[in-house]
């Protein structure tokens, strides 16, 4: 590679170019110096040769410095009048080629503008210098005009068409950096989505399983019967995993691959059966409902469905109690999910019977809290509970509360309605 003009590096054809481009230039002002002033042909003098090598050394440098170029040969080209040669187009080549390239690498279309004009009017001026002007030498000094002329309008329309296949290249390459960007960004989307749904699956089904599992070796020796039942909704609650995990998974296959009937996707018409997994394994849960219940999108009916499944299972896990609240208000535009509990931040197992010993641990307690778990920190559930409320336009807050406990309370959007519906209070579950 060779550093040539704009200070870049240029391949080693660009210098054959060069040189068969000063050859042509060379060739032509000495074609240009054989026409004498009387119009007859002659061997090329001395001044043709100073005028072709002069003229012609300069021609390399138009690609760095056009304006200096074109100063230059056209400064030649004013010389050829008193040196006895004929002011013609051939004998002027190099500057035709430097108004060209000036046109082609000027920063500014006035600039070259200017520039090839004050070519034109430079070379035409130079003709009355060499004696009387006829009308042979008027239509002459207008074709010696013309040329620079043409060449500076031929270089600015190859400029532009530059510009324009440049601005097409770069639209295209914007285009394809917005499309693999919007790919990159579905795939994360997507990617988020799934983790989201994972965690909300393994965390209430592992927690559930926790529960139910300590429930069985809390009272493996007191009471068999009770540890059969345990035993038995543990199997029920790993196959319940199981199955949503591969529903879940089942989203990842590769297209072509065997897709296995997709159950629907679950919302609060599946909430009693959510409710009672968790009674099974011990959370007393009360539902109570505001309101007339309505049909709610898709999106949002999954949100709200994912929400009371996450917070009820950070009660089983966190919460020192055994019960939880939920309650349902349904307004106009609006329905606002709320889960409470009253637990002080430590887990326990459900009430053992008065005077049995635990299985964990070295004391001996008669009270409800006998079998105590170690806390957990509560890891990405509120964090996904808020991105699925704010995903859907809604809003989600969660703290403890002033009197104890913990509070979720979800705000999700519904679709609008004509007229206006009053509230009632009802109770749409009981205490289990």
């Amino acid at each position: 590679m060779t550093n040539t003009g704009g200070g870049g590096p240029r391949p080693r054809g660009a210098w054959s170019r060069e040189v068969a481009v000063m050859v042509v230039a060379f060739a032509f002002c000495l074609l240009g110096g054989v026409i004498q002033v009387d119009d007859t042909l002659s061997a090329p003098p001395a001044a043709a040769y100073f005028v072709a090598v002069v003229s012609c050394a300069v021609l390399p440098v138009r690609h760095r410095a056009p304006l200096v170029a074109l100063a230059a040969t056209t400064a030649v080209g004013v010389l050829v009048p008193p040196l006895g040669l004929l002011l013609t187009p051939l004998i002027v080549a190099p500057a035709v080629i430097t108004a060209y390239s000036t046109s082609l690498a000027a920063r500014t279309e006035l600039r070259a503008a200017s520039a090839v004009l004050l070519t034109a009017a430079a070379l035409v001026a130079a003709i009355p210098l060499s004696g009387d002007v006829s009308w042979k030498d008027a239509s002459r000094m207008a074709v010696v005009a013309v040329f620079p002329v043409v060449a500076g309008v031929l270089g600015h329309s190859v400029r532009n068409r530059r510009a324009y296949l440049a601005a097409v290249e770069e639209r295209a390459r914007r285009a394809e950096e917005s499309r693999d960007s919007e790919a990159r960004r579905r795939v994360a989307e997507e990617r988020l989505r799934i983790a989201r749904e994972l965690h909300d699956l393994v965390a209430h089904q592992i927690t559930l399983a926790n529960a139910q599992a300590t429930v069985a070796a809390h009272l493996f020796d007191t009471r068999p019967e009770q540890t059969r039942k345990s035993l038995n909704e543990l199997v029920e609650t790993t196959a319940d995993a199981l199955d949503d995990l591969r529903a879940t998974v089942g989203l990842l296959r590769q297209s072509g691959e065997a897709a296995t009937p997709a159950e629907p996707a679950p919302g609060l018409s599946r909430l009693p059966a959510l409710l009672e997994s968790f009674r099974r394994a011990g959370l007393e849960v009360s539902v109570h409902q505001e309101g007339p219940a309505r049909p709610l999108p898709p999106g949002v009916d999954l949100t709200a469905y994912r929400i009371v499944q996450e917070a009820l299972t950070n009660v089983t896990k966190h919460a020192g109690t055994g019960s939880a609240r939920v309650r349902l208000t349904w307004n106009r535009d609006r329905v606002t999910i709320t889960v409470a509990d009253d637990g002080n931040g430590s887990r326990t197992a459900p009430a053992a019977p008065t005077g049995s010993s635990t299985r964990t641990g070295s004391s001996t307690s008669t009270g409800p809290s006998a079998f105590t778990m170690p806390d957990r920190p509560p890891g990405y559930g509120l964090i996904g509970m808020r991105e699925r409320a704010t995903a859907v336009g809604g809003h989600l807050s969660a703290g403890r509360r002033p009197e104890g406990g913990f509070l979720v309370s979800a705000q999700l959007p519904l679709p609008p309605v004509k007229g206006t519906t009053r509230s009632t209070d009802g109770e749409a579950g009981g205490t289990a």
